[in-house]
């Protein structure tokens, strides 16, 4: 971890309060990254530590348990968290999604009674992704025997987080409707299976889940969307990104931590004789300026599209999922990704400067910082947003329009920023 300030200026002292008590936890992580790494020891202590300390709670309204705390407060801390170790902040990116969705239903009983299991510690995954030839689900929803309930089967693939999850949240379909859903992760007919590969985020427990004629009361039914709709959710949409972007601005803090903490105390430079401090070279310090400044741009722009969420959040919070607000926040985390992404697996490669062929050693595992940024920048590929940024900038074709226009059957709708191209550009 790095020596820096945490930027706590501005958290409400409930915030503040739990900020104090979670940074303790975030060092221990930290202190255990390269050998989980190494060693490849999935991240189950690490998740205890911070659902017993009420980290999956952070979003959770006081009323029902939780802390209360803001969406800028929350990925202040994420950003931390992921300077510890940044797979840990993906193994939680489903549950403070499902969180999100519970806190758009406002105070229905549902959503309070959701709320309350994950003030009392539950760990929401996700198993959404299919390996399908196109768009669609092939998961089924059936009705269960004697027609009360139903059943779930089908195969999921990148279920991140499910490996370490109370709950699973689900999409299936009952040929109508799309249904979103949510089972206990060690329910009868539950299958998780660690077989994630990628090269970076190792410890995500991103693999496949399969559903075998799982029972699924009424009450898990979260909600349902008819299957001619192709919904476009801004709010989601921006959200999702920033979770990246706050995990790739904490890499970006732990590649500063780490230049530093190999540069101190060696006494030897290359190409000149003798002992010298190479904290005291000037082409060494270069390097670190410059690893300093790519994450200062990184925790600027993460700041930047979190209080751009932010400031749709009330309209979220009753009901609404649209409007010229939201099209911003999702624009703005776009913007963003395209230079917070490429900065941070720069910093990553420049890393490697300040220590010649020593800072290769596997017993340093320098190596995870661009893996991991590399993996979560291939998440969702840069050269497709690039190119929509510059479709909507020059002819105001808004993000999602081939969805919407695929429900509609009509003309891509153009975004408000059109006649104010100076907003987005």
């Amino acid at each position: 971890m790095t020596d820096r300030v945490h930027p706590t200026r501005g958290f409400s002292p409930r915030t503040e309060l739990a900020a104090q008590a979670l940074r303790p936890i975030f060092a221990r992580i930290a202190k255990g990254a390269v050998t989980r790494e190494q060693d490849r020891v999935l991240a189950h202590d690490a998740v205890r530590w911070l659902l017993d300390a009420g980290f999956g709670a952070l979003r959770v309204p006081v009323r029902h348990g939780g802390t209360g705390a803001t969406l800028t407060e929350t990925f202040a801390l994420l950003a931390e968290l992921a300077e510890a170790d940044s797979n840990l902040p993906q193994i939680f990116r489903a549950h403070f999604a499902f969180v999100e969705g519970r806190l758009h239903e406002g105070d229905s009983p549902q959503a309070a009674r959701w709320l309350e299991r994950v003030a009392q510690g539950a760990l929401f995954g996700a198993a959404m992704a299919e390996l399908t030839d196109s768009t669609g689900t092939a998961t089924t929803l059936t009705p269960g025997p004697g027609r009360e309930g139903w059943r779930l089967d089908g195969t999921k693939y990148y279920s991140t987080g499910t490996l370490y999850a109370s709950w699973i949240v689900a999409v299936a379909t009952d040929g109508v409707d799309r249904i979103q859903l949510a089972v206990p992760a060690t329910a009868p007919g539950v299958t998780r299976v660690d077989d994630w590969d990628g090269f970076g985020q190792r410890l995500t427990g991103s693999g496949t889940t399969i559903f075998e004629n799982v029972a699924v009361p009424e009450g898990n039914i979260l909600g349902r969307t008819p299957l001619a709709d192709f919904p476009t959710n801004e709010y989601f949409t921006t959200y999702y990104q920033l979770f990246h972007l706050a995990t790739l601005a904490g890499i970006g803090r732990a590649i500063v931590g780490d230049a530093t903490a190999f540069v101190r105390p060696r006494t030897r430079t290359f190409g000149i004789p003798g002992q010298v401090a190479q904290r005291h070279d000037p082409l060494v310090q270069g390097v670190v300026g410059r690893l300093s400044a790519l994450s200062f741009s990184a925790d600027t722009l993460v700041e930047k599209v979190a209080a751009g969420l932010e400031n749709v959040f009330p309209a979220w919070a009753a009901g609404q999922e649209s409007g010229p607000a939201f099209d911003l926040a999702q624009v703005q985390a776009y913007q963003a990704q395209q230079i917070v992404a490429p900065q941070v697996l720069e910093a990553a490669n420049l890393l490697f400067e300040v220590g010649g062929a020593s800072a290769t050693s596997a017993t340093r595992r320098l190596d995870r910082h661009w893996r991991n940024a590399r993996t979560l920048a291939s998440h969702n590929p840069l050269v497709q947003r690039q190119r929509e940024l510059g479709d909507l900038v020059l002819n105001g074709t808004a993000f999602g329009a081939q969805w919407r226009a695929r429900t509609t059957d009509a003309a891509p709708q153009a975004d408000p920023a059109r006649q104010h191209p100076e907003r987005v550009a």
